[in-house]
């Protein structure tokens, strides 16, 4: 047991390390708007279970660069989940942004402010996508052709960015800011509060027109954040937004694209599809 915990421990290690590798954007060239904790690295917690590697006590906001062998001049900025407590930076993020390379995406993995900075996280996601439209020729990306992907409550945050890009949430920091937070397109996989509302229905937050951009949504009947896919579904299709939903009997919640679980290995494939057009 002892062996098995510590080849958990070195793996998702060696997850982190590969991740540094890559080149890392800090969001905020000054001071992080609203946040009184100074700049510093965020934090591992000890809890490695399921070999994921959970980050919290974010202060200084960063995206990391994952460039593809064959770049297809789209790219896709991942938010990872974890309540807004904490980030699943490897397997809802760094596995994720390998899976998007191999289809030609230029990934921007998004450490986004936790715990409990549901707001602070907004502004991260419209800084981030401002920013990588900003340096679109450096990465050789077409700034018309940015779109989000998001696991729970980086399925949240996707879906509060993708209605809420035009907010005026915090002071332009500089020239990157005077582009649109507005994704070309949103993927929502196993999403979480999104169902607020009364009854169980659409978070009025969420304020879907037919400005919202084209969504992908997946999501199982045994999540207990299941109805929030449904209820974000229907509202698109009321905006006559494109949307595109995929709803299995099982698979639970937060199994990223990990083999094992029916859903974990169902959802990439009907993914690259839908997202294949945003690549040509």
């Amino acid at each position: 047991m002892k062996t098995i915990r510590l080849l958990v421990i070195v793996l998702a290690i060696s997850m982190h390390a590969i991740a540094q590798d890559k080149d890392i954007i800090h969001i905020w060239p000054g001071d992080v708007p609203g946040e009184t904790a100074p700049k510093h690295p965020a934090k591992a917690t000890p809890d490695t279970s399921n070999n994921v590697v959970r980050l919290t006590d974010v202060t200084d906001p960063t995206l990391q660069v994952f460039r593809p062998a064959k770049p297809n001049g789209a790219a896709v900025i991942v938010c990872p989940g974890g309540g807004y407590k904490i980030l699943a930076i490897n397997h809802e993020g760094y596995e994720i942004a390998k899976w998007l390379n191999t289809l030609g995406f230029t990934a921007f993995v998004l450490q986004y402010r936790v715990p409990d900075k549901e707001q602070g996280a907004l502004q991260d996601a419209q800084r981030a996508i401002r920013l990588v439209k900003s340096r679109a020729a450096e990465y050789k990306i077409n700034a018309d052709k940015v779109g989000i992907l998001g696991f729970s409550a980086g399925g949240s945050l996707s879906a509060r960015i993708s209605t809420l890009y035009d907010a005026d949430s915090y002071k332009k920091a500089d020239a990157a800011d005077n582009q649109s937070a507005k994704p070309a397109f949103s993927v929502l996989i196993y999403p979480a509060y999104l169902d607020k509302g009364e009854n169980r229905s659409l978070t009025p937050e969420l304020k879907v027109n037919a400005n919202t951009p084209p969504m992908f949504l997946f999501a199982t009947a045994d999540d207990p954040y299941g109805n929030s896919a449904l209820v974000m579904a229907g509202a698109l299709r009321d905006a006559k937004v494109p949307v595109e939903l995929h709803f299995l009997a099982k698979g639970g919640h937060g199994y990223g694209l990990r083999k094992g679980n029916v859903a974990g290995e169902t959802w990439p494939s009907l993914a690259a599809k839908w997202l294949a057009p945003y690549g040509r």
